[in-house]
């Protein structure tokens, strides 16, 4: 923790003065006693554990004498924390001098005993670096080569490959201290080279001159250490100003303070803020955060990692935050943290976050917790200038014309007037034409509310892509799923859906993400868009994380993650590589799961989500009947003939059977946990058994736990004696060996599709939507949808009560009218059914669709057949649009 580059007063490492302490804490001698224990052996960790590694075989005889042993480095700390006074102003009563009081005595010291309490600087700047290479590789901001992302995308090159020809990137380190961050930041980008120049900014002329011999004995002649109030630090006094650097002549005033534009004769700005532990320690800090405003670069990045307490009443109500995962601060914890921190003139309330939040727009954040000190709560967040800048983004266009808007522009309206006004909403019209023809989604009049109200636009507007739409994780329908996904792999057989559909470059296409195997299937054939839905986020996160892993890892990694499930290096690359192009949420979501990839006592990706209790429960059943080595010579297996035989005489009694199936399969809690089957599923299941048993009026109707013994045994007998899982059969394979293997795995995973899906441009055309289906289409354009692909979503609804029969109304009826209305004439609606003949079926013909079954597991023939690999569903059905509903209006 460094000093600030600003007005502050006299500060320290929370490592509290005696006397200060016991006023504060009102703490008795024998409690002190033990606080001074346990920090000096705190510090004494702290000293041992990182002063080795601060030295370095490069070191020279003056190095080493500023850098003082272990043993007197722990003294000196232990001194300068508990015993040495602390003086309030200095000999001539400047801010300066109080931080001199401190600082001088223990400079030499200040590494050595501070890397394990100031957490998290590595991460910040592992993920700054990761975003500059992003921006530096796709030419944004004028940064890296001159060509940009779209000639370099039609020159066929990938981010990530650039020359960095084009302008260096400037850093800016608020607060750097002895420099640091600047050194660390060479374990992901070559300082002397990546930047143009790098200025370290500090107030304490002890800790300033550490870092100059730091930066001497490292040789970077590009690094600046400038010792000033960062408040006074202006780049026009270091760099030129000209048209290479001021950027484009500024745009006339606009009308409100939200699109305040750059003034004439300014340097263009940094491209990288940071500041390290310096914003708790800044007692003026809206100053300070009003000053690093103007310093930013249009494109460029703000990043802080800090101490907080913050309860979640301070934040819940925001849009703006970038996810809220392990932000909240108990009431002890935060009057704990806050007093001890408090005592040493370290403030951790929660207006100096907010404040930063609210001048900036959010890129990225984490809250995470210094465990080995007790749990201090810490947060690592990365912004950037309010208004969105991103070339490629969807915000980008809609702020086009926000910017016409607010400059009133002939072509639109000045003012944009109501909580739900239709003009405003118009207004953007033009940006949807030009990215998402076919639909208007929720984001625009949230981006319209934010406005209105002087506040950053949601973390989803400032990404470097547009895949992701805002959406409010707030809300009860989001809520439910308790942040975990149901499937970790999907179970629609992608081989199948590709022969039904055969999609081509005009098609627009709508289906349930699931855990977003068929979205990548799909993306591999190039149509014009593809929207996944779900309602679960988590789900989209699982769909986020595998784009983000195509765009950005090799395909060894990518096998790793997505075929075997695991990967030791998995939170390296979720930072170093992948955050890029993540939205906010889906990167905490990932951060704060990454040990289902890098546990190595973990079975990794396949055994999460909720369909791990179905797999979890044949792992115990089959340990339970002693039928393990049957299931390993069943993946084993070179033939079709040797695994029926296997199948038959070892696995299929121990689970099939009814003792099984009566204590276990057919309960309601393990149909809906472990196989996500709803009630009405079950019961399309059970009617369809009763047809095909019952011959006599009368008959006593067969039990439930009959009837799915009957539909699992009709499942997994045809599969099992006509797929090969070894070889053909990578949804059963999965759930068995926990993994794929280079033999079986799903279409996604070979070296040809991620050729196809790593490739500039092959995600351009999906958008994710975490919504009701009858939501996203009700906002679709009519007439532009040409697939819909909603699996089995059309078995939850209830059959229509007989009043909504006769009316022609219910949800279901709902939901049908509304795809007539998206799908063009001659459009498709794949979908899949536990029933043989679902009901729903009569109500698409009656509103406009010709109904054709595809496939049917009773052939008719006297035995189960399998529609597809998976064979989980009795029939399959393909709808086409043959009119329009003439009576259908806007159900938007």
């Amino acid at each position: 923790m460094a000093s600030p580059g600003g007005n502050i007063g006299n500060i320290s490492l929370p490592s509290l003065s005696v006397t200060r302490t016991l006023v504060d804490l009102n703490l008795t001698t024998t409690t002190t006693k033990s606080i001074i224990i346990s920090v000096a052996v705190l510090a004494f960790f702290a000293a041992t554990s990182n002063y080795s590694r601060k030295t370095t075989k490069n070191e020279d005889d003056n190095e080493h004498e500023s850098n003082p042993s272990s043993l007197k480095s722990l003294l000196l700390f232990c001194y300068s924390c508990f015993l040495k006074p602390h003086a309030t102003a200095g000999t001539t009563g400047t801010q300066q001098d109080a931080l001199e009081s401190f600082y001088a005595s223990q400079a030499g010291i200040y590494d050595a005993t501070r890397g394990t309490l100031l957490k998290g600087r590595e991460d910040m700047l592992a993920l700054v670096a990761s975003q500059l290479r992003y921006k530096v590789e796709a030419g944004l901001g004028g940064l890296g080569t001159g060509d940009g992302l779209e000639e370099r995308q039609r020159k066929g090159k990938t981010p990530g490959t650039g020359t960095g020809t084009g302008r260096k990137p400037i850093w800016v380190d608020v607060g750097g201290g002895t420099g640091w961050n600047i050194e660390a930041m060479a374990k992901f980008v070559d300082v002397s080279e990546f930047f143009k120049t790098v200025y370290l900014v500090d107030f304490s002329p002890s800790l300033c001159e550490v870092a100059r011999k730091r930066f001497a004995r490292l040789g970077w002649e590009n690094v600046r250490v400038v010792c000033t109030d960062a408040r006074k630090f202006r780049l026009e006094d270091y760099e030129d100003v000209g048209k290479g650097e001021s950027g484009s002549e500024p745009s006339p005033p606009s009308l409100s303070s939200w699109w305040e534009e750059a003034k004439p004769g300014r340097h263009a700005g940094a491209e990288l803020i940071t500041m390290s532990y310096s914003l708790s320690m800044m007692p003026d800090f809206f100053s300070i955060i009003d000053s690093l405003e103007s310093l930013l670069a249009p494109h460029g990045l703000i990043a802080a990692v800090d101490f907080y307490a913050q309860s979640k009443v301070d934040f819940n109500f925001r849009n703006y935050t970038g996810g809220l995962v392990n932000r909240h601060v108990g009431y002890f914890g935060r009057n704990f943290w806050r007093s001890w921190f408090d005592a040493d003139r370290v403030s951790l309330e929660p207006a100096r976050r907010d404040y930063l939040e609210y001048r900036f727009g959010t890129v990225l954040t984490i809250n995470a917790r210094n465990n080995t000190l007790g749990g201090i709560p810490y947060y690592i967040w990365l912004g950037c200038p309010k208004k969105p800048f991103s070339t490629s983004s969807l915000p980008h266009e809609i702020l086009e014309h926000f910017d016409a808007i607010a400059t009133e522009s002939p072509r639109s309206s000045p003012r944009l007037v109501g909580r739900h006004s239709s003009s405003a909403t118009n207004a953007l019209a033009f940006a949807v034409d030009r990215t998402a023809p076919e639909m208007r989604s929720k984001a625009f009049n949230t981006a319209i509310e934010n406005i209105l109200a002087n506040l950053p636009l949601p973390s989803f507007f400032y990404q470097n892509h547009h895949w992701r739409i805002y959406y409010d994780d707030q809300l009860p329908k989001h809520t439910q799923f308790n942040d975990e996904y149901i499937y970790a792999f999907t179970w629609e057989d992608s081989r199948v859906d590709r022969e039904l559909l055969n999609l081509g470059p005009d098609d627009v296409v709508l289906a349930i993400t699931s855990a977003g195997d068929n979205i990548l299937s799909y993306l591999m054939q190039s149509p014009a868009r593809v929207h996944a839905i779900d309602l679960n986020p988590a789900q989209n996160h699982l769909l986020e994380l595998k784009v983000a892993s195509f765009t950005a890892l090799d395909y060894p990694d990518v096998w790793k993650i997505f075929g075997e499930g695991k990967h030791p290096d998995f939170r390296s690359l979720l930072i170093s590589k992948l955050s890029p192009h993540l939205s906010g949420r889906a990167f905490q979501y990932w951060l704060s799961n990454a040990h289902i990839f890098t546990n190595p006592a973990g079975r990794g990706l396949y055994d999460t989500g909720g369909s791990r209790y179905a797999i979890r429960f044949f792992r115990w059943i089959s340990t339970l009947f002693f039928c393990r080595s049957a299931v390993r010579r069943l993946l084993s297996t070179p033939t079709l003939e040797v695994q029926r035989s296997i199948y038959h005489t070892k696995i299929r009694p121990c689970l099939l059977n009814r003792f099984v199936n009566g204590l276990v399969l057919s309960s309601d809690a393990f149909l809906w946990s472990a196989l996500g089957v709803p009630k009405n599923q079950v019961a399309m299941i059970e009617a369809d058994y009763h047809r095909s048993t019952s011959s006599t009026p009368g008959e006593e109707k067969p039990t439930r736990a009959e009837a799915i013994l009957h539909y699992t045994t009709s499942t997994l007998d045809p599969v099992l004696s006509t797929s090969h899982l070894a070889s053909d059969n990578p949804y059963y394979l999965v759930c068995l060996l926990g993994q794929y293997t280079r033999q079986c795995h799903p279409d996604y995973l070979s070296p040809a599709a991620h050729s196809i899906l790593s490739a500039p441009g092959a995600f351009d055309g999906l958008r994710i939507h975490t919504d009701e289906i009858q939501e996203v289409l009700a906002r679709f354009q009519p007439g532009t949808l040409t697939v819909a692909v909603v699996m089995d979503s059309m078995d939850w609804f209830d059959p229509p009560s007989p009043e909504e029969e006769k009316e022609g109304k219910g949800k279901a009826r709902e939901q049908v009218r509304r795809l007539n209305r998206a799908l063009k004439v001659g459009g498709k609606v794949l979908l899949r059914s536990a029933g043989v003949e679902p009901w729903y079926v009569r109500v698409f013909v009656e509103e406009g669709f010709g109904a054709r079954r595809v496939g049917c597991r009773e052939s008719g023939r006297g035995h189960e057949e399998c529609i597809d690999r998976v064979n989980m569903y009795a029939s399959c059905w393909v709808l086409e649009k043959i009119e329009d509903l003439e009576e259908l209006v806007d159900l938007a």
